[in-house]
């Protein structure tokens, strides 16, 4: 029942991935911790059968990607899809004032979803309105920007790197090589590397950064190479998902732990609220063995989800 680490091919979608490892597993209990779009690639976790039960836990775990923004080009995927439907000359950009901007979109946010994304408003799918042509109104969210470094500034996306060194994930000359989406055009491109919160759409970060410069722009090329624990030098092909060991429930789990008697972990089985003074989000162990997630509020432990 473990928790695998996907690189996920471009032009497939998570739940492409999703029915793969289905097959791979011979199992239909396969669920993951955050989508990741077609032309994106990179860590895409998975959580086999009864690992399904971790997944409302790693939600919320922060990202990190390789971001291509192009300039000079919008489309309405806001990515590579296309087409362009807007395009304007690209100035001369100093590294100094791409910096500024990127500095501005660091630290909580609101930012504006996709229109081709798979949030529902009033029972609608945004990516279904979108194409069939309309547009919803989709609320500011909050998320968060923990940092956003400029690796580089390039006239066009096709002199951009592709190869990076698998622990600082800068560009080298040996390392991961990437493939990225066909590109639309010739346009000025930003490369960044990003660490993000939650629920952070970079095809609007590439919109709104593109906004800042007074320029359309779009995502030209995405790879997560980080979700919580998970690194994408540590992530396993498809093809070899079928004996791919991964992580146990237990070490999945990215919260400190507390290590219970056995009278305390019977406590938690059956729901109730032993006292101890930790506060936050725990994870209680007996003899190496998961017994729980809690949440301590300096007084006592409230169980949010127990194991037998």
């Amino acid at each position: 029942m473990p928790v695998i680490a996907v690189d996920k091919p471009l032009h497939l979608t998570s739940h492409d991935v999703v029915n793969r490892a289905r097959r791979a597993r011979k199992t239909k209990r396969v669920g993951h911790t955050g989508t990741l779009d077609p032309l994106a690639t990179g860590v895409l976790v998975l959580a086999v059968e009864g690992s399904t039960k971790v997944v409302q836990f790693m939600e919320a775990d922060s990202k990190d990607y390789l971001a291509w923004i192009s300039l000079g080009a919008g489309t309405p995927t806001l990515d590579a899809e296309g087409p362009v439907d807007e395009t304007a000359d690209v100035p001369p950009l100093d590294g100094a004032t791409i910096r500024a901007v990127l500095t501005a979109f660091t630290g909580p946010q609101k930012q504006i979803p996709p229109q081709y994304s798979a949030i529902q408003v009033g029972g609608q799918r945004a990516y279904a309105v979108a194409r069939a042509g309309g547009e919803l109104e989709l609320p500011a969210r909050d998320v968060v920007i923990h940092s956003l470094d400029l690796l580089g500034v390039y006239g066009r996306v096709q002199d951009a790197p592709r190869t990076f060194d698998a622990q600082s994930w800068a560009p080298a000359d040996t390392g991961l090589t990437f493939t990225l989406p066909d590109a639309l055009g010739e346009f000025p491109t930003l490369l960044l590397r990003a660490s993000v919160g939650s629920g952070t759409y970079l095809r609007s970060l590439a919109r709104d950064v593109g906004a800042a410069l007074g320029l359309p722009a779009h995502l030209s090329g995405l790879v997560r190479t980080r979700v919580g624990r998970y690194s994408l030098a540590d992530a396993v092909a498809l093809e070899d998902l079928e004996g791919a060991t991964g992580l146990s429930d237990l070490n999945a789990l990215d919260f400190p732990r507390i290590q219970a008697d056995a009278a305390m972990a019977c406590e938690l089985r059956r729901g109730k609220r032993p006292r101890r003074s930790e506060v936050g989000r725990y994870v209680v162990t007996l003899g190496g063995e998961l017994v729980a997630v809690v949440d301590g509020d300096g007084e006592g432990l409230k169980v949010v989800r127990a194991w037998a």
